[in-house]
């Protein structure tokens, strides 16, 4: 199975919220709700999503959405955005899709672009949330849902 990166959103404050957990939330960077982090799929941040698999929503984010969601929310230092010139000049990339593929496909980190701040900062999403106490499974929107995230992080930009 070929590695993808997972896109990460808060989808519950930090009332009533164990210090363990918020502790986890604070390492995923996820230190409020509808912020999007996009981390490597490994054996270390698999752990960290089970811990906070109660307030936070997660899955493999398609290449596609990446580059939108670096277009339309990603920021660098000082609320600039980040357009094909910064990539080209900071990476070995020429272009937001190529960087945005090689960040999903776990090949280079997000938060290694210089001067770049690892959150994205989303809208709520339209229609909101299916519910926040309910796993996704169970038609809520907790926990793990693989490539609908992406559909997801459409109605939030």
């Amino acid at each position: 199975m070929i590695e993808m990166a997972f896109a990460v959103i808060r989808v519950r404050g930090h009332i009533n919220i164990k210090k363990d957990i918020e502790d986890t939330m604070t390492f995923l960077r996820l230190n409020r709700v509808n912020h999007c982090v996009v981390i490597p799929q490994n054996d270390v941040n698999k752990g960290m999503l089970q811990k906070a698999k109660d307030f936070i929503t997660w899955g493999e984010v398609s290449d596609e959405m990446l580059a939108k969601m670096i277009r339309s929310r990603g920021r660098l230092s000082g609320d600039k955005e980040i357009d094909d010139a910064y990539i080209a000049e900071n990476t070995p990339y020429e272009s937001v899709e190529a960087f945005a593929k090689s960040v999903a496909a776990d090949e280079v980190k997000y938060s290694d672009l210089k001067d770049v701040k690892p959150v994205f900062r989303l809208h709520p999403p339209r229609q909101g949330y299916e519910g926040v106490k309910r796993t996704f499974t169970t038609g809520g929107a907790l926990g793990y849902r693989g490539e609908k995230i992406n559909a997801l992080i459409e109605r939030m930009l």
